[in-house]
């Protein structure tokens, strides 16, 4: 099987709004003034009901309420702004896939819980937007997979989501490469930044190379956290969990103290179940 040619399917039926294109361009470009962004947005009526949610969402916690564009610019700056962007739109685009194949309001809710948890572990690493972003999307890989190989696929995914070790073998087994290297492909098709996929590529082993910043180990970790909390229905996470889910030099790594354990528990379920609202609205899972 060729990769190339399921990446470039997959981006003929997973595409992304024209808008949110043009956010990424004008925010790549590095010139765009703030009047240029927010008439691009508000072109979109959908997307500016959706980014002024989530503005207001206790994802942020501002404590004035945002009720313009040109404000929730301001405050959130435009990175974020395309992030917020791209994330309310991405449920959307995906929103084909059989739910006879993969629980997708659960889905969701691990990719949130992984993109807020590690935004959350990121808080002084300069790195939240795109930390949050690589969690969000990390999995896309094998809904792109579920949708051009139904019956291979879910049979690979039965094996357990717990089991990712086991699961990549599997299709590398089947298919000759993983959904991880789907997954970054594709997001190298969307004109996403370096910094988001190549942190993706390592989401299972980032100690399998050396890495110029902590994203890698943040992400994987996050992956980790998030799988604990939901197959233990949000009990909080202590120290000593954390630990027996990675290997001891990426613990070391990113010394997470009590205090960022405590915000792990504390907000980031609150900032989940209200960003998962905003994506897909009614969404209801049960985090057995």
């Amino acid at each position: 099987m060729d990769p190339n040619a399921i990446v470039t399917r997959a981006k003929s039926i997973f595409s992304l709004p024209e808008v949110v294109y043009k956010i990424n361009e004008l925010i790549t470009s590095g010139n765009t003034t703030n009047q240029e962004l927010e008439q691009t947005i508000l072109n979109d009526p959908a997307l500016t009901v959706r980014l002024l949610k989530l503005a207001n969402s206790a994802y942020f916690g501002f404590p004035k309420k945002i009720e313009t564009v040109s404000y929730a610019i301001t405050l959130i700056g435009h990175r974020e702004l395309r992030n917020l962007a791209l994330a309310s739109t991405v449920a959307t685009v995906f929103k084909g896939i059989s739910a006879d194949l993969i629980n997708m309001e659960s889905f969701w809710h691990h990719s949130l819980s992984t993109g807020i948890i590690a935004r959350l572990m990121a808080y002084d690493i300069n790195c939240r937007e795109r930390i949050f972003i690589a969690g969000l999307l990390h999995g896309i890989g094998k809904l792109i997979l579920l949708n051009q190989f139904p019956e291979k696929s879910s049979q690979i995914l039965s094996i357990g989501e717990t089991n990712e070790g086991a699961i990549a073998n599997a299709e590398r087994q089947v298919f000759g490469f993983t959904s991880t290297e789907i997954c970054v492909a594709f997001l190298k098709e969307w004109n996403l930044p370096a910094s988001i996929w190549k942190t993706v590529a390592y989401q299972h082993d980032p100690t399998s190379v050396e890495h110029i910043n902590s994203d890698p180990y943040i992400l994987h970790l996050a992956i980790l956290i998030a799988r604990y909390k939901q197959k233990h229905r949000n009990r909080d996470i202590a120290a000593n969990d954390i630990q027996s889910l990675c290997k001891t030099e990426i613990y070391e790594r990113l010394g997470l103290d009590n205090e960022m354990i405590e915000l792990i528990n504390t907000v980031a379920e609150l900032q989940i179940n209200e960003m998962l609202n905003c994506i897909r609205p009614g969404a209801t899972v049960d985090n057995a």
